[in-house]
Formats: C-alpha cells, sequence, structure tokens
C-alpha cells in the first residue's frame, strides 16, 4: 500500500503521539500514540521491520504540516506550490483529499511550526541526511512559484536550527536547492559542496564524495525516507554531481 493510502483507517497500524499524533488523530478519527521503529541485520545488511512504518508515515505527515505553515509565512499558496507537491511526492488522484485535509489541518492549527519540527528532529535523530530531505522538500516547494521571499528563508533557517544544522550547514542546503539564502543571487558550485572557493583539491574531492554517499537515494531509503519521496533526493544528487563537475573542470581535474 503506499504511503498516502496509510494515513488514515486501518492502514495506520502504529501509533503517533505530539502534534504529528494529533493530526494524524483528527484525520484518522482516533487517537494515537508514538512508536518508535526497530532495525534488524539480515545478511549484514540493514533491514526496517514493519514498524519503520512509523518514521515513514512521521516524515510524510510532517513535510506536510511543515509545508502548510511555510504557506502561513507569505500568506498564500500558489497552484504552482500544489501542483510541486502533487507531482514530485506522487500522490495518487484517489488520495489527494486526505493529503489536502491533512494540509488544512496543520494551516488551521494554532501551534506554530516548531512542535512539528522538534518532533521531527527527535524521530530522526541520528540521521541528518533524512532530516536534510524534509529541508529539500520544502525547498522545492517553496521555490515553485519561482522566487523564494525573506520570510520563506526565515522559516526555512528556523526549521533547519531546530533540526541541528549549522548556518554553514544551512547555506550548503540552500544552494544544493538553487537557493542563495542571502537572497543575493544564483548560488555558486563551491556553496553546493559547502566549500571555500580556495579548498585543495584533495579536500574538494573528498567532500564531493562524501555528500554523494550521504544523499544517495538508496542509502536514504534504508535511512527511513519513504519511496514516494525519491525524486527529489535524486535530482539533488545530480546538482551536487553538477557541481562538483563544474569545479573539477574550473581546476582541470579528471
Amino acid at each position: 500500500m503506499s504511503i498516502w493510502g496509510k494515513l488514515v483507517g486501518g492502514g495506520v497500524g502504529l501509533a503517533f503521539g505530539g502534534p504529528i499524533g494529533g493530526l494524524l488523530g483528527a484525520l484518522a478519527g482516533h487517537a494515537v500514540d508514538i512508536a518508535a521503529a526497530d532495525w534488524v541485520s539480515e545478511g549484514g545488511a540493514l533491514v526496517a521491520t514493519p514498524r519503520d512504518e512509523t518514521r515513514h508515515i512521521a516524515f510524510t505527515i510532517g513535510v506536510i504540516a511543515l509545508s502548510a505553515k511555510m504557506a502561513k509565512v507569505d500568506g498564500r499558496v500558489t497552484h504552482n506550490e500544489v501542483d510541486a507537491f502533487r507531482q514530485v511526492f506522487h500522490v495518487p488522484p484517489h488520495e489527494l483529499k486526505n493529503v489536502a485535509r491533512v494540509f488544512d489541518l496543520a494551516k488551521r492549527d494554532a501551534a506554530g511550526f516548531e512542535p512539528y519540527a522538534a518532533q521531527l528532529a527527535q524521530l530522526l535523530r541520528n540521521r541528518p541526511a533524512v532530516l536534510e530531505e524534509v529541508l529539500d522538500c520544502l525547498f522545492h516547494i517553496a521555490r515553485a512559484d519561482g522566487h523564494v521571499g525573506e520570510a520563506e528563508i526565515g522559516f526555512l533557517r528556523a526549521v533547519a536550527d531546530i533540526f541541528g544544522f549549522t548556518p554553514t550547514d544551512f547555506h550548503r542546503i540552500a544552494a544544493s536547492n538553487g537557493v542563495d539564502p542571502t537572497l543575493g543571487g544564483d548560488t555558486d558550485p563551491y556553496a553546493v559542496l559547502g566549500l571555500p572557493k580556495e579548498v585543495a583539491n584533495d579536500d574538494a574531492r573528498a567532500a564531493w564524495k562524501r555528500l554523494v554517499r550521504e544523499h544517495h537515494p538508496d542509502r536514504l531509503t534504508a535511512q527511513g525516507l519513504p519511496p514516494e519521496f525519491i525524486t527529489i533526493a535524486t535530482e539533488k544528487l545530480a546538482r551536487i554531481n553538477a557541481a562538483w563537475d563544474r569545479v573539477a573542470k574550473e581546476r582541470g581535474l579528471k
């Protein structure tokens, strides 16, 4: 069953608490509590138990909820933003109503965005690359109308801070999403790789390889990224590789 079909009713076999649980409970019509996911080793590989659905659903609800909160920052939700969510996150037509209900419930919720971000940070602790994917999803939606404004940058910066990312991390994450967080213009490949322009060749290559390893879609899926969100991860990996290609060409590296 698609992750979207697990958002309501009997499809949610696990329980959630906190603000994410509150949204899910309002959607499903019953109260729920959070349960942690387990991981087991099979043949040397890390395999998620069925309870890993907790992380998948938490990620999905968290992205929808934070998207709704971000929409309130600039006061409107554009058709481009809605289309970005529907197309990239592969929401099947028969699940659109469920997704829209979660979005509307989160948007009307009197609580701020901070409790949602804090709960995701707790649920995905020790999985910073997956938390970064949450930010990537939010950046994708924010830039869908062709412009990421100062209010949205402030929102994204605050979420990143709750997730435990440093200002330097945030600049790299923004750059890897094609956004200059200073609103000063286009980003450069060094910013995408999180590097100063005077970095040594070997260090630049090592940083690129580390980012590729950390943000490879297969690795992210193993860490709890729902398959429905893999397009965002694939696009980010392509931007990281494109940035390295530019740096390597500029320096005459192979």
